[in-house]
């Protein structure tokens, strides 16, 4: 099961990648059009506010399942190991209830661009299509996060491992 969610994080976090190189690209042509007097790229700001979006979501899942979080455990390395087990339960639960929020209630609002019919100023392609794919990548963090949540809770109870808990370097 570690595996499947392990891939799919992965995945998520190769298409956010490849989204985000090509927000890049588009910028800087962008630039260089506007640099050489052709002009901008009409609606850059709205394909990247879009592409951005979707971004961060898609490289949520890979972050949590391998624990990339950036923490401050100054106080808490000094707690017996099973003691940090446990705060790291309750830890990844509350972000998977923050996530699972955070892809609902941008589920609605997806649902409230589309019933209204919004579309972008200059593109006017609608709105709810940005929503749509910050969705996909919101439900997927949200899945890992679960998924996450289960398996330090697991960890806490019976002192096995199944996530490495290495966290952010810095």
């Amino acid at each position: 099961m570690h595996r499947f969610f392990l891939s799919l994080s992965k995945f998520m976090a190769i298409l956010g990648g490849l989204v985000l190189s090509a927000l890049i690209l588009l910028i800087c042509v962008s630039i260089i059009g506007r640099t050489i007097g052709i002009g901008p790229i009409n609606g850059d700001y709205e394909l990247v506010e879009a592409g951005i979006a979707f971004s961060i979501f898609a490289f949520l899942p890979l972050t949590q399942i391998t624990a990339g979080h950036a923490t401050v455990d100054i106080f808490t390395n000094s707690l017996p190991p099973k003691i940090q087990r446990l705060l790291l339960a309750i830890i990844e639960i509350f972000f998977a209830a923050m996530l699972i929020m955070v892809a609902w209630q941008l589920r609605e609002g997806m649902f409230d661009k589309l019933e209204r019919g919004q579309t972008t100023f200059l593109l006017q392609f609608p709105v709810w299509w940005a929503y749509a794919l910050s969705v996909f990548g919101a439900f997927a963090a949200a899945i890992v996060a679960t998924y996450t949540a289960f398996a330090r809770i697991f960890e806490a109870f019976t002192g096995a491992e199944i996530l490495e808990a290495e966290g952010a370097e810095h």
